[in-house]
């Protein structure tokens, strides 16, 4: 065997023990991170390893990751702890005056009060009445926010939600002279009966509130593949293209929407009922030809 055969030979058996060396090392390095992002996910991640090593760099940037993290959510928790005790506090203070209020509104405008006085009680009694729908839609609002409540989806019919909602709204709507329909579907969806009633009628009651006499308000269902969709279509004025990117922010109002009685809630409480079921809102509408909101909810509840 030549000298030049045995350097090659030599060579190639170098190359492959230093193929072998990578090999183990880099198993070694996977097996390290591994046992690292366990003790990471567990919560009991601390630094084992100082030396000068790429990993011992790595093992330090993510304890210090880690340190922030866990202050940052201690931080959190605090915070969403002390929103809670004042939600609780604003709901449980206030609910006896505005009671009160109510309650003494109520009892002056039996008292033989003349003309001119009983204007003014029944003014202070709408007052009453509109300061108690706010702080309920605020505390409400705050609530859902904050995780305090939450909807709980399950499989339930979809028509008794539409024909309850609906039927909520046929007096006002007859006293608009407004046809007020219903086309129930055959079929099933995931949510919460009670929080997604909240939401479908805040549709309802904006859709008799703003289509004129004589018009049509339509609640309908349609199931797809993946969700059932609810519409709530009117005959109402519509919303300007501008305005579409805003209806479901808290307290936003139309600029032909200020005469009507409401507070710019009821849009956004149902946008976060619906995202909080795995569902979301939609709207469709041209100034002059109606509007459409759509209420889109999971066919199934997660981890089916």
């Amino acid at each position: 065997m030549t000298a030049l055969t045995l350097c090659a030979f030599a060579l190639a058996l170098l190359g492959a023990g230093f193929g072998v060396w990578q090999w183990v090392s880099g198993r070694r390095a996977l097996r390290r991170l591994e046992r690292m992002l366990d003790r990471a996910i567990a919560g009991g991640f601390a630094e084992d390893s100082f030396d000068e090593s790429a990993l011992s760099a790595l093992e330090s940037k993510m304890a210090r990751f880690l340190r922030g993290s866990a202050a940052a959510k201690r931080t959190a928790d605090r915070e969403q702890a002390a929103v809670k005790t004042l939600i609780a506090d604003i709901s449980h203070q206030t609910r006896t005056p505005v009671a009160n209020l109510m309650l003494y509104a109520s009892l002056l405008s039996e008292s033989g009060l003349s003309p001119r006085q009983q204007a003014l009680s029944d003014a202070l009694s709408a007052q009453a009445e509109k300061l108690s729908f706010l702080i309920r839609a605020l505390v409400r609002a705050s609530r859902l926010e904050a995780g305090i409540i939450a909807p709980v989806p399950a499989s339930n019919p979809v028509g008794p939600l539409l024909e309850s909602a609906a039927e909520q709204f046929a007096g006002a709507a007859r006293d608009k002279k407004i046809a007020l329909s219903v086309i129930p579907p055959d079929g099933q969806a995931a949510f919460d009966p009670r929080w997604t009633a909240e939401a479908l009628c805040n549709l309802v009651d904006n859709a008799v509130k703003y289509t004129p006499p004589g018009g049509q308000v339509t609640v309908s269902a349609q199931m797809l593949d993946s969700f059932c969709r609810i519409d709530v279509s009117d005959t109402g004025p519509g919303i300007p293209e501008g305005e579409l990117g805003a209806v479901f922010d808290r307290f936003y109002r139309g600029a032909g929407t200020h005469l009507a009685d409401g507070l710019g809630l009821g849009l956004y409480l149902a946008r976060e009922i619906l995202a909080r079921q795995g569902g979301y809102v939609k709207v469709s509408s041209r100034p002059g030809e109606g509007s459409v909101f759509s209420l889109y909810l999971p066919r199934e509840a997660k981890g089916k």
